[in-house]
């Protein structure tokens, strides 16, 4: 058993890569597409240190949904790459590395987004019932899908 989880997906989008990348590495734009932006109405954003790209953060409060955390992008490289700082602090503490990969893929791009994290003893034992994958990974679809949405119209 390893100490680490791996949560990945991708999906094919017609539109180019700058455009999309413009949608993930500035937080203000995730509204738009994120998959956890519907868990609760009133939750509580604050952006903080750049407008995008490294040093751009974003913090929410929200409802048990939608948890208690912080996102950081540590590095990238446009239009292809962002890296991101994940720290939740509820509903459970766990920290994770976000990554981001925008390649070029026929008129469009192909996006990946994986995450990568430390099993704690609280996804330790929510693995037991479901895998980290089958709990993410449905997101993940989602919100590359409303990705490619809010992309493709323009």
């Amino acid at each position: 058993m390893t100490d680490t989880y791996t949560v990945s997906r991708s999906i094919d989008i017609a539109a180019p890569p700058a455009r999309i990348y413009e949608k993930i590495a500035d937080f203000h734009h995730w509204t738009q597409w994120s998959p956890w932006e519907d868990m609760d109405p009133d939750m509580v954003r604050d952006y903080s240190g750049a407008e995008s790209g490294p040093g751009a953060a974003y913090a929410w409060s929200g409802n048990s949904k939608a948890g208690k955390g912080r996102m950081e992008i540590v590095e990238a490289a446009e239009p292809s790459d962002v890296k991101i700082d994940l720290a939740f602090e509820k509903p459970f503490r766990s920290r994770s590395e976000i990554r981001f990969a925008v390649l070029p893929a026929g008129e469009g791009a192909q996006v990946t987004w994986t995450m990568v994290g430390t099993k704690t003893v609280m996804t330790r034992m929510m693995s037991m019932v479901r895998s980290m994958d089958a709990m993410i990974g449905p997101d993940f679809e989602k919100g590359l899908a409303r990705l490619k949405t809010v992309t493709e119209v323009g």
